[in-house]
């Protein structure tokens, strides 16, 4: 029975991650999940990775230490670093490269679009998640009958927006939407869900195109039924800013349509191009493609790597 800790700042692409490794590497042991979340003072935050974690922080992270410790975030690795130093027998795992080497961690996780590499490191085409088959199964028996009776094929649109990465102007905005338009016009039914990076304004032209169309979009009240437009997908459009949506649609093995705004970093484009020629990602104009291939997920082969180096330490 392991104990497993989580480490992050709450970030939701990162807490989720470790939560979806976490809880892979739980359904073959057994054991439990804690969940920490970390919240470096100003000071403090600003000199991470480099730097020493906050004292007030490390006053909730105290015995029994875990077998193992999941982390995620710059702000995450020095403390992760400072319980290696109070248990060395906890198996450390750090997911996205640490910033401060191969040395961050006794295992660490990279997507392959990443440039970090070593003994310790695996790298993957696409991000660890949570949105298990079972999870997908029990989703569908629950969708919304308004997903339900949307005609097929039933198209998940995962909308992203502006980030650090990519900028997402006013031209891409209307370039998406106006694809958007001319799918819902060939008669698919889309199920429309904002991120919490989706502007405003961006959700606004987005309902005026698809008025009257076959399609619903999440209005942010209530839970978001991400999960269930997964299940219920044949196909996918999904906006080039996010790894982890397209990480969770390449799982399904549903060809995936992507939205590419101008000025995707070189980063990004590896991944999508490495999607491209898997068979799981085609550009989207508006129209929609049907190409089966293998479903990619990352989540239960780091689980495996994660397991074997608890047998050989146990």
């Amino acid at each position: 029975m392991a104990l497993i800790w989580t480490l992050s700042d709450g970030k939701a692409g990162d807490a989720l991650q470790c939560l979806g490794v976490a809880e892979a590497v739980l359904a073959e042991s057994g054991g439990r999940i804690v969940e920490h979340r970390v919240s470096p003072r100003r000071l403090y935050a600003l000199a991470m990775p480099w730097g020493p974690p906050d004292p007030v922080d490390l006053k909730g992270l105290t015995p029994p230490w875990p077998d193992l410790a999941i982390a995620s975030g710059r702000r995450a690795v020095t403390y992760l670093a400072w319980l290696k130093r109070r248990s060395p027998a906890t198996l450390t795992v750090f997911l996205k490269d640490p910033r401060t080497g191969t040395k961050a961690a006794d295992f660490i996780w990279v997507p392959a679009h990443d440039r970090l590499r070593g003994a310790n490191v695996l790298a993957t085409l696409t991000s660890p998640h949570r949105q298990t088959p079972s999870v997908l199964a029990a989703a569908r028996v629950a969708a919304r009958p308004e997903l339900i009776a949307l005609p097929q094929p039933r198209v998940a649109v995962l909308a992203g927006g502006p980030s650090k990465d990519v900028a997402f102007g006013d031209g891409d905005v209307e370039g998406f939407v106006a694809a958007l338009a001319r799918l819902a016009e060939s008669g698919a039914g889309l199920m429309v869900t904002p991120s919490r990076r989706t502007p405003p304004a961006m959700v606004q032209a987005i309902g005026r195109a698809l008025a009257g169309k076959p399609a619903w979009i999440w209005d942010g009240e209530g839970a978001n039924p991400y999960a269930q437009m997964l299940a219920l997908a044949d196909a996918f459009v999904v906006t080039a800013d996010s790894t982890n949506m397209l990480s969770e649609a390449a799982a399904t093995g549903k060809t995936i349509h992507i939205y590419l705004p101008k000025g995707v970093p070189a980063k990004i484009m590896r991944l999508i191009d490495g999607l491209i020629a898997h068979g799981a990602v085609v550009k989207f104009d508006g129209h929609l493609e049907n190409h089966p291939y293998k479903p990619l997920d990352s989540t239960p082969l780091i689980a495996q790597e994660i397991l074997a180096r608890l047998r050989a330490a146990s």
